[in-house]
């Protein structure tokens, strides 16, 4: 039910996902299953069910009755987002407390379905699902922090291994201690010591999920000057963010930058939260830390998918997707995509197979701005792509994608430009970013932004040596002065002959 509206995608049905946790309870309505999911309507309440669980054994009370009141918004919220489908999962709080099974029964009386109430190893699966399908194969160790527990899991692409649900949630530690930070590392040391899995992460990844990291990373962008607000795939290093986990971690946050990101109710939980990273690190010497905005939720929805499209490259589909949404032609879009490969190997641009996958997916974006004034195509586009809701891709890759839209549209500017983007692309990625837009420029007045020409042109080297890009005689009126001047700018960024010709 989308009423008609071109923005949506026309093939997908709704789907409502409710994740009731220790602290928060949320609602996310998605456009459907899907391999690149897309949040339609997102909501959630602080409600704070497991706070004093550990001195009473039950579900806060008053967080109970805000909460069964809630459900009722949110079961109208998801009938109204025209959802057909409503899937329910419950977590820590709700399977430890005396009152979980009464809270449970209720709850689903109001929403009006069942809902799951997820074991430990549950909640790590879906976890570990999550983190499958947003990260390009994924190796380390996944640690998911909710209000009332922790859920370590290790993982090696799709192999899910070995998993530990330790009791170190933000609220049951605050409860444990009397709300004092400075009382937690002892406690936390002790749990964490637990988990031997932590021992073959060393050198590995640690996947930080959840909300209060997901803060904390929020903290540190700004701490950092981070010139990307982008959380998926944000990274910190072990080796330089101790200082400021250890800051964070004995409460002296109300000064920090960036503090008033954070909502209150939030902020009480960040000492814990970094007070059991701190603890990670000290255990597992990770590389890095690398913080996912997905989770149990998306876990969840993965498991849903059906036909082989859990296989499905979440960058290309979502990138595939924003093309059919926004280009003059997704067809010429994904002609470009495959056509881009073969020429960089005639270029002499070899490629990873990230590099070759950033490629086409910047290939199918390249048109997404044309509906802007030509003076801001560019840059319109550069900061849609850049914070984009992509999943499997890091940030250099994503900086790649989008300045080689900007260079498309813009031509080989002034490294001025975009000074925030730069920051965070490598040298090879920003050269192969300007050579992609260079060679867009060419084939984009060649084709007239439509398909069915792209697929004839052809790669050869003249006698002189010179490499020429050649089009066909049929279509030899499209030869111009424009595309011939545009092939001259790639051939000298490239240093190398090159032309422009009609075949014979």
């Amino acid at each position: 039910m989308n009423a008609g509206s071109q923005g949506r995608l026309k093939d997908r049905t709704p789907v409502s996902v409710i994740d009731i946790g220790s602290n928060s309870i949320r609602l996310v309505v998605y456009e459907g299953i899907a391999r690149a999911p897309t949040v339609l309507f997102n909501e959630k309440m602080l409600a704070g069910l497991g706070r004093g669980i550990v001195s009473t054994g039950r579900l806060d009370p008053q967080a109970v009755e805000r909460a069964l009141e809630e459900f009722a918004r949110f079961r109208a919220l998801s009938q109204q987002a025209g959802s057909d489908a409503m899937h329910v999962i419950a977590t820590a709080a709700a399977r430890e407390a005396e009152n979980g099974p009464e809270f449970i029964e209720r709850a689903g009386q109001v929403l009006g379905t069942e809902i799951q109430v997820l074991s430990g190893r549950q909640e790590a699966h879906y976890s570990a699902l999550g983190i499958i399908s947003a990260f390009r194969e994924p190796d380390g160790i996944i640690g998911d922090l909710g209000g009332g527990s922790l859920e370590l899991v290790d993982l090696r692409g799709k192999a899910i291994g070995d998993g530990i649900t330790l009791p170190l949630g933000g609220l049951r530690l605050a409860d444990m201690t009397g709300g004092k930070p400075d009382k937690v590392r002892a406690i936390i040391r002790e749990q964490i010591a637990r988990a031997d899995l932590l021992n073959g992460g060393r050198g590995r990844a640690f996947y930080a999920v959840g909300g209060t990291w997901r803060n904390l990373a929020r903290l540190h962008m700004v701490e950092s000057g981070y010139p990307l607000n982008v959380m998926h795939h944000y990274e910190m290093e072990p080796e330089r963010c101790g200082e400021f986990l250890d800051l964070v971690a004995d409460g002296n946050i109300n000064k920090m930058n960036g503090i008033k990101r954070v909502s209150k109710n939030r902020r009480a939980l960040l000492p814990y939260g970094a007070a059991i990273l701190r603890e990670i690190i000290a255990a597992m010497k990770p590389e890095r830390i690398v913080i996912s905005a997905v989770g149990v939720r998306e876990g969840y929805l993965y498991s849903l998918l059906e036909g082989g499209w859990q296989e499905a490259d979440p960058l290309l589909t979502a990138a595939d997707e924003l093309a059919v949404l926004r280009s003059r032609s997704a067809q010429h879009a994904r002609e470009l995509a495959e056509w881009t490969g073969p020429a960089f190997a005639a270029m002499g641009l070899d490629e990873t197979a990230d590099e070759g996958r950033y490629r086409r997916a910047a290939c199918l974006v390249a048109d997404i701005g044309w509906r802007a004034h030509p003076e801001y195509r560019g840059t319109q586009s550069l900061n849609i792509i850049a914070h984009a809701s992509f999943i499997g891709i890091d940030h250099p890759g994503r900086a790649f994608i989008a300045l080689a839209s900007l260079y498309r549209h813009e031509g080989l500017i002034d490294d001025a430009v975009a000074p925030e983007i730069r920051q965070i692309i490598t040298p090879r990625l920003m050269e192969r970013a300007k050579a992609l837009g260079a060679l867009l420029r060419v084939v984009y007045l060649l084709s007239a932004s439509m398909p069915g020409v792209i697929p004839r042109l052809t790669w050869r080297i003249a006698p002189s040596g010179a490499l020429q890009l050649v089009i066909p005689k049929d279509r030899e009126d499209l030869m111009g002065e424009r595309p011939k001047g545009r092939m001259a700018h790639l051939s000298a960024f490239l240093s190398r002959d090159m032309e422009l010709v009609v075949g014979e």
